[in-house]
């Protein structure tokens, strides 16, 4: 029985992906680990804050939560909220990333983040806009922390930044741990594995199979101990720091796959079946992922989960001096 109910609740997170490919950034352990790393580097009137928030207006108990019984603080287990609270707040679903073009190294990030739908620099800004509102209800405050706990995790996955008409590169069908793709859904043009879904989960739980979000969370922290300091003493950007994704996505998750991708003109798509069906043109390049991608995909996972609790920490050390 423990058997069925574990390959139903794999089948489920599958076909919910398929049909929300843009949503997902880091997964459970992803953005846990990011929300554990950012409060060991909170301030300690920010973190007060940030708990009396949280208690004051907890999740709802009757939200389906994908992650489960985290077993987490509030903080950290608010990291996962905003993928659930978009099954009953549909119109967020834009929130969670920007669609920056592959090959455009530069610009206005607002060209890339349409009004009517928002995206998630301007998520991230209207919501520490609530969170200064003296005038904000309890309620608002807290979904407004949980947020922004979440999305600055998705601002660091370069996927989540970037698309080549392959929205965010769910349309690129790859064979990950010996794992052929394989389509899941023909109107659609969705594949299992594809290369946006092995960023957000497939590469973790790789590198940390048996490691619970803590213990990952203090074995990166004590990885990139030196170079944490120098991460603080830089000035909260957003714009920065969805240029740097970007070129991350450029250079390590597209530029480093062993086919060359062709760049595609940009245009606005709504499935894996647009763009003359481009996952079927991606298919066709047999993407396998190798040893060479794997060290370098791992290095730069490691860092920008890192990299993404330090800056969720200084946003809110900002927001609460």
């Amino acid at each position: 029985m423990k058997y069925i109910r574990f390959t139903f609740s794999i089948l489920l997170l599958l076909a919910i992906v398929a049909l929300a490919p843009s949503a997902w950034g880091w997964g459970c352990k992803g953005h846990q680990v990011i929300a554990l790393i950012a409060e060991k580097n909170l301030d300690a009137h920010a973190r007060s804050m940030a708990m009396k928030i949280l208690a004051a207006s907890p999740i709802s108990p009757n939200l389906r939560r994908y992650c489960g019984n985290s077993g987490l603080d509030p903080f950290a287990d608010s990291s996962t909220w905003a993928d659930d609270e978009r099954s009953v707040e549909r119109d967020t679903g834009g929130w969670h990333f920007i669609d920056i073009p592959l090959g455009v190294s530069h610009g206005e990030i607002s060209n890339y983040c349409p009004p009517s739908t928002g995206c998630v620099t301007s998520a991230i800004t209207a919501q520490l806009a609530v969170l200064r509102n003296p005038d904000a209800s309890p309620q608002q405050r807290a979904d407004a922390l949980r947020y922004i706990i979440h999305f600055v995790g998705d601002l660091h996955q370069p996927l989540h930044t970037t698309t080549n008409n392959d929205m965010g590169g769910n349309c690129v069908p790859v064979t990950f741990e010996g794992r052929a793709p394989e389509e899941t859904n023909a109107e659609s043009g969705t594949y299992r594995p594809n290369l946006h879904a092995v960023w957000d989960t497939g590469i973790i739980e790789q590198f940390s199979r048996g490691e619970t979000p803590q213990q990952l969370a203090d074995e990166l922290e004590n990885k990139f101990k030196a170079q944490i300091a120098a991460w603080k003493s830089q000035p909260v950007d957003l714009s920065v720091w969805v240029w740097e994704s970007h070129r991350i996505a450029e250079d390590t998750v597209y530029g480093r796959l062993p086919v060359k991708v062709p760049v595609e003109k940009p245009e606005k798509v709504d499935s894996c079946s647009a763009d003359n069906h481009v996952s079927d043109r991606m298919f066709k390049l047999h993407e396998q992922l190798g040893d060479a991608y794997m060290t370098a995909a791992e290095a730069t996972i490691q860092e920008q989960l890192t990299k993404a609790g330090v800056r969720l920490a200084d946003v809110l050390n900002s927001l609460w001096p």
